[in-house]
């Protein structure tokens, strides 16, 4: 299939905008982006008639399927908060593939989220990169990119309830550093009795699920807020060698030449929220630009439902009002989202090999009058306004 009479906006830095041009399709990929117009087309083949083609965005940091739409605490799936440390939960099993939010990010570009546990627990349970359409999750799964972790209020507050640990910032660490060391020293004893034709040691699911952590084939995620709990993101991520993401990184302008000597990634966000709790007080819009600007890559994300999914194109358009550069803005709804995900091999351009999910739109995608008019996912139209 050809997508032509387009003005194509590949997001990476190394490809060029094309103002009159055609995508081919096949098999769900990206198979060829050119200028011009294709020598044959075909009734299946897609006039754009002068639409303005980018890739489909991306939030890689949603709650997406766990927290149902108009559906209250029955539609909670997000915080299993029985047990401080669950790195063995699945979001997949909790997810609920026809929540109506996933048409809202359909109607509005968005064709690939993060989506995962809460925040209430030092270690909460995997993080997915789902598609936003799809006939189930097992379908609409891209892939497993990480393991929650989280530092700050939220783990304090929700335990402090129930006079059990952790009820102070270094109590949430420590326990977090208890079952990384667990899982690694679990992880070498395997290894050992493998080496060795000895016995294994007793199964652990919990240290299971931390070992792709520990050979960095997944992604710590931090909840982090204040400057203090960023820093103890990042400590901790070293102390084990893990590739992390930033999430919230909310006081981070206070210190992104920090952030920028350790080449951090941050997914900042939700922007368009109030203060609502303590660790907010910091708060500015100018934060993804001052952390942009100091060599942190960036993406921008909605924390759906704190911002609801349909709203991540402005939330990044408000970034980029508020400093960001207006080429990094897009990226961080697309390539460098992808980068930080650890997906960008999948989607996230429009290149060669890479899905076909990708966004037609009658304007800018930071004009608020803008409109969707066209979403393909996979190579399929899934939206068409």
């Amino acid at each position: 299939m050809f997508i032509y009479n387009a003005k194509i906006y590949p997001s990476s830095k190394s490809a060029e905008f094309i103002p009159h041009g055609y995508v081919e399709v096949e098999d769900g990929k990206i198979l060829r982006v050119s200028g011009g117009t294709p020598i044959k087309v075909t009734e299946e083949d897609l006039d754009v008639h002068g639409l303005r083609l980018y890739p489909g965005f991306i939030d890689i940091h949603t709650h997406m399927g766990l927290i149902g739409d108009g559906q209250g605490a029955e539609g909670e799936d997000v915080n299993e908060d029985s047990d401080p440390v669950t790195p063995h939960l699945r979001t997949i099993d909790g997810l609920c593939h026809r929540d109506g939010y996933f048409a809202d990010a359909v109607r509005a570009g968005v064709t690939c989220v993060v989506t995962g546990v809460g925040s209430t627990n030092p270690i909460g349970g995997d993080l997915i990169a789902v598609k936003t359409a799809g006939r189930c999750a097992d379908e609409m799964l891209l892939k497993r990119v990480g393991i929650k972790f989280a530092l700050g209020e939220n783990p304090k507050s929700t335990f402090a309830e129930r006079d059990t640990t952790p009820i102070t910032r270094m109590a949430t660490a420590a326990l977090i550093r208890e079952a990384l060391f667990k899982a690694k020293r679990y992880m070498q004893d395997k290894q050992s009795a493998e080496e060795n034709d000895e016995a294994p040691p007793e199964f652990d699911m919990k240290c299971e699920a931390l070992i792709p952590l520990l050979n960095r084939e997944i992604k710590a995620h931090f909840h982090c807020h204040r400057a203090d709990d960023i820093l103890t993101a990042v400590r901790i991520a070293e102390e084990f060698s893990l590739d992390y993401v930033l999430i919230h990184c909310t006081e981070g302008h206070f210190i992104s030449d920090i952030l920028g000597e350790k080449k951090a990634s941050a997914a900042v966000g939700p922007i368009i929220c109030d203060r609502g709790k303590p660790e907010l007080a910091g708060q500015i819009l100018e934060n993804a630009a001052e952390l942009s600007a100091k060599g942190v890559k960036v993406a921008v994300c909605t924390d759906h439902p704190e911002t609801p999914i349909q709203y991540l194109c402005t939330s990044a358009a408000y970034c980029v009002k508020a400093g960001l550069p207006k080429e990094e803005g897009i990226r961080a709804i697309t390539s460098t989202a992808a980068e930080i995900a650890g997906i960008s091999d999948i989607t996230g351009d429009i290149a060669v090999g890479r899905n076909a999910d990708l966004a037609l739109l009658d304007g800018d995608p930071f004009d608020i009058m803008t409109n969707v008019k066209m979403t393909v996912i996979g190579g399929k139209i899934v939206f068409k306004k």
